[in-house]
Order: structure tokens, then C-alpha cells, then sequence
């Protein structure tokens, strides 16, 4: 089968690699329908996140029919229709239990490394390195799913690949950043990030009961489709983020405040020109600018949420600033299964399509340009969504914008 492959910082490939098979009863083989790069895939892609081998094949966000099941799983059968979700979960331990499923502990084969560097180890990840197990990932003509009998849901069949392809991370992602927002019906929800993931957590507050919430971004289409989904916006190559949020806010300050950017962060102000300088001298492994500015602009009391990937050591993170106005914090892998059933019953319901959000469809042999145009948002990009076993997906050149001359 063809799959994309990572070979270093920048580099990756379609490959021809072996067709995965059943491992362990619980497995089952997907035909992937439609898969999709996310932002955390940047961070591959960029040679951040560390214990990526060559060859190891991407991709966390994918969907597919069913082909194969192993004995142990019996509620799903050939040809169901399926989204995946990116935490592997074995549905039985202490913390699936508990509905911390992105904390399974019996999902990640070798445990050490992230032990190691973590104190604990989390879940298994698809296509995200060997310290999250070194699964092989969806962004592939098929791919082996483990706990299948736990994992995947069954979509109707009147719902499109594209309505339903974001249940395996994005949406839910989303979601629960706004949920962990602490929200009370009219509060004031800051997002740093109009990316995917933060365009949903746009949505979610909204459904959650936030009377406002003001996204912070650069890109202007990200910040046009912010504002299409009702959000106030601010740019943050014009204005001083903090300053304009205490005046947007009274003084006070947005009741919740959400880092959806994470460990890349772009910034204007020293503390940005401070991380480049500490990550080139191995001071520091992550760039925290937006978090900085969501612990200092957060009023007293509120919560700030943190969907956005962190992999290693930040410095210079006002904490000072978080004790003294006794904020909360909550942040982490998304619990992705206790999500899927109720975001699918909101799309089924007509509130939200979440297709909304992809600008561009590619085969996946083009998925190396695909990531090249989603990290340089090229082209108007903000979502790219990748189909391994169609063709003829360009009704125009304008969709293919590396053929223009």
C-alpha cells in the first residue's frame, strides 16, 4: 500500500510500505476513506517532537470501512463505516474508568521513555512518535486499528466522510478545551489560535454558553472565519494583545482565557525573540509566548485552558502572575471517547457541520505539498483534507496552487 512517511525535519514521502495485518484479537484493518493533516503534524514535521524513526508512517486524523476484524472484537463488522479516534484506549483500566481516556495505561507497548520525561506515561498516539508507541499512523491507503472493540464509532450512513472525519480529533478537541474553560452562561472566552482547532473551540464556547469570545490570530482568513462564527477578533501584528483585551473587557479581564497554538508559538514582544535564542542553546525545547500572555491577561479567578501541544521545558512562565490571581488550569490530550457519541448527536442534530472548515482536498500522493501549503498557509489554507484512494479530486488549478505558473 502507499503511505506517508516521515524521514526527517521537512522530509516526508508517500512510500510503498507492507499492508498492516491483525496483531492481537482486538485489531482491526481499515480501507482509510479520508484522513487528514492536523496542526500537531506541523510539529512532526518540523523535527520537534523527538523519537520519530524513518519510514515511521504520519497521521492522526483519519476514517475509513471496515476490511478486517480480529475474533475479540464484536461490534463491528465488514464494511462499517468508521471514525477513529487519535488516543488509543483499552476501555477497562483505572483511567478509561474514570473518562480520562487519553490517559489509558495499557495503550503505549514501552512506557519508559515517556515515563522518563514525564513522571507518568499517557496513551498510545497514532502516527505521533515512539514515545507515544510508534503506531503507524492513518494517513495511509489502510491501517491497522488496536482496540477496535473499544475505539471506533459507526456513523450513519446518510452523513458524509467530511461531516464526520473531524470526530477523530479537531472537534472533540476543541470541545473540550471549551469545556474545560469552566464556562458560565455569558462569560468572556479569549482563544489565542484560529486554526481548526481553535475555529471549533470557537464553536463549542458558543454552544457552552459564552456570550462572548474574542480570537486572537494573525492569518486573515483564519480571523474572517473567526469572525464568521460570531467571534470578535484581534490581530496580533496590529495591537497589543493585553491592552486591547482589559479594554474589550472593562478592565478585568476575559473570564477564560485558551492557548489553542501550543508549543511553536509566534510572538512580537522580547520574551519571542528570548525563546528562539533559549531553544537554539537548549535553554528551553518549547516556545510559550502565548501562553505568557494568556496567564497575565486572564481575569482573577478564571481558568485557562490548554489544548495546544506542549512536549517539553518552558521558561520564563509568569507563575507569580497565575498564584496571585489564583487562577485554574486545565490542559491535556483530549479525552477523545467520551466525546464522540454526543459531538456525532450535534451533527446529526444540524448544529454544526464541521466541514466547514476544510479549504482543501488532495490525493494523498500530494499530501507532501499538502503540509508544505498548511504550514506556510499558502494559498488560503486551513485545513487540508487528503483522500488515499480517490482521484480527479481538482476541478481547477487554483486547488493544485504549486501547478500555477
Amino acid at each position: 500500500m502507499k503511505a506517508l512517511c516521515w524521514y526527517g525535519a521537512q522530509d516526508v514521502r508517500v512510500s510503498n510500505v507492507p499492508d498492516p495485518v491483525i496483531l492481537n484479537p482486538r485489531d482491526a484493518i481499515l480501507k482509510v476513506t479520508s484522513t487528514a493533516i492536523c496542526g500537531s503534524d506541523l510539529h512532526l514535521y518540523s523535527g520537534v517532537i523527538p523519537t520519530m524513526e524513518a519510514g515511521d508512517i504520519l497521521g492522526h486524523e483519519f476514517m475509513g470501512e471496515v476490511v478486517e476484524v480480529g475474533k475479540g472484537v464484536t461490534n463491528l463488522k465488514k464494511g462499517d463505516r468508521v471514525v477513529v479516534p487519535f488516543t488509543i484506549a483499552c476501555g477497562s483500566c483505572f483511567f478509561c474508568n474514570k473518562d480520562l481516556w487519553s490517559l489509558c495505561d495499557n495503550s503505549l507497548p514501552d512506557a519508559k521513555g515517556a515515563e522518563l520525561l514525564y513522571g507518568h506515561a499517557g496513551s498510545g498516539l497514532f502516527g505521533y512518535s515512539h514515545l507515544f508507541g510508534g503506531y503507524a499512523g492513518g494517513q495511509a491507503q489502510y491501517a491497522r486499528v488496536p482496540y477496535a472493540d473499544v475505539g471506533p464509532i459507526v456513523v450513519p450512513e446518510e452523513l458524509t466522510d467530511e461531516q464526520v472525519l473531524f470526530l477523530s480529533d479537531i472537534f472533540p478537541t476543541g470541545y473540550q478545551a471549551a469545556e474545560n474553560c469552566n464556562i458560565e452562561p455569558g462569560d468572556t472566552v479569549a482563544i489565542w489560535g484560529c486554526g481548526p482547532v481553535g475555529q471549533f473551540a470557537i464553536r463549542s464556547a458558543f454552544m457552552l454558553g459564552a456570550g462572548r469570545v474574542i480570537a486572537i490570530d494573525e492569518v486573515p482568513e483564519r480571523l474572517q472565519m473567526a469572525k464568521d462564527n460570531g467571534a470578535e477578533v484581534l490581530n496580533f501584528m496590529e495591537v497589543e494583545v493585553g491592552e486591547a483585551l482589559k479594554q474589550m473587557t472593562g478592565g478585568r479581564g476575559p473570564d477564560s482565557c485558551m492557548d489553542a497554538v501550543g508549543l511553536e508559538a509566534h510572538g512580537t514582544g522580547i520574551d519571542s525573540l528570548y525563546d528562539q535564542v533559549a531553544i537554539a542553546v537548549k535553554l528551553e525545547t518549547d516556545r510559550p509566548a502565548v501562553l505568557r500572555q494568556a496567564i497575565v491577561a486572564c481575569r482573577k479567578g478564571g481558568t485557562v485552558s490548554i489544548p495546544g501541544v506542549y512536549g517539553g521545558l518552558l521558561d520564563k512562565i509568569p507563575m507569580g502572575a497565575a498564584f496571585s490571581k489564583g487562577l485554574t488550569f486545565k490542559m491535556g490530550q483530549t479525552n477523545m471517547h467520551k466525546y464522540l457519541k454526543p459531538l456525532l448527536a450535534r451533527i446529526q442534530n444540524g448544529e454544526i457541520d464541521p466541514s466547514y472548515i476544510i479549504s482543501h482536498r488532495l490525493h494523498l500522493e500530494d499530501a507532501p505539498k499538502g503540509y508544505e501549503i498548511f504550514r506556510d498557509k499558502k494559498d488560503k489554507c486551513t485545513k487540508v483534507v487528503l483522500k488515499p484512494h480517490e482521484h480527479n479530486l481538482y476541478p481547477s488549478l487554483q486547488s493544485r496552487p504549486w501547478e500555477l505558473k
